[in-house]
This record gives C-alpha cells, sequence and structure tokens, in this order.
C-alpha cells in the first residue's frame, strides 16, 4: 500500500459500477433476501467462475459476474482502509450488498471456528 490511495472515491466509483450492474440484473437493493442470496452465489463462486462469467456473452451472466468481482474489490478497499484507521463505505448498492456479502462470511466464520478469518 502506497497510502496515497482515497478510499472515498474508489468507494463511489465501485458503488456507481454496482448500480449499473444492478439495473442489468434488475436488481432490487433493499430487498434483503435477494441481497443474501446473490451474496451467498457470490461466496459460493472461485475465481475461475468469476472470470468465466466475466467473459460470458450473455449480458446478464456478464453482468452478475463483474457485480461479484466488484464485491471482492469492495471488501478489499473497506479492510485496506480500515488498516490505516478509515471507515470506507459507498452508496446504497454498496451497503446492501456489502451487508449480506459481511453477513454471509460472519455465519460461515461461526460455523467453522477453528478456521482463522481470511487476510
Amino acid at each position: 500500500m502506497s497510502g496515497f490511495e482515497n478510499y472515498q472515491r474508489d468507494a463511489t466509483a465501485l458503488d456507481r459500477e454496482m448500480v449499473v450492474r444492478g439495473l442489468v440484473l434488475g436488481l432490487d437493493w433493499d430487498d434483503e433476501a435477494q441481497m443474501m442470496a446473490l451474496a451467498r452465489e457470490a461466496l459460493s463462486c472461485t475465481p475461475k467462475h468469476i472470470e468465466a462469467l466475466v467473459r460470458d456473452p450473455n449480458p446478464r451472466l456478464k453482468a452478475k459476474g463483474e457485480l461479484f468481482a466488484l464485491g471482492v474489490l469492495m471488501l478489499k478497499t473497506m479492510a485496506e482502509s480500515a488498516t490505516i484507521g478509515i471507515h470506507s463505505h459507498g452508496g446504497h448498492a454498496w451497503k446492501a450488498f456489502g451487508h449480506a456479502l459481511l453477513q454471509l462470511s460472519d455465519i460461515a466464520r461461526a460455523e467453522t471456528p477453528d478456521t482463522p478469518p481470511a487476510t
């Protein structure tokens, strides 16, 4: 980390891109069940599966893969900024998807207590 990151700018840009993919997918960011299902699917994907989705000619599958990749970047941005005491967050899409991802991650960690948290 160089120390020159603008985490808020990154969060805003990621949120904007998430909104665009959400429009393609017809997502309702306020539908908690839909967000949990999406997060569950995202967390079950391997990097190779996400890459395959991103390269898919079907616009909906491509948008889903891009959304999952944006989710990875979102979590990385939050983790990196937290190491220097900055609480990064984007807008509504970021918060809805991020909340579901973190909630499912917490559940997974609670179910497997012998597994150290990912870094």
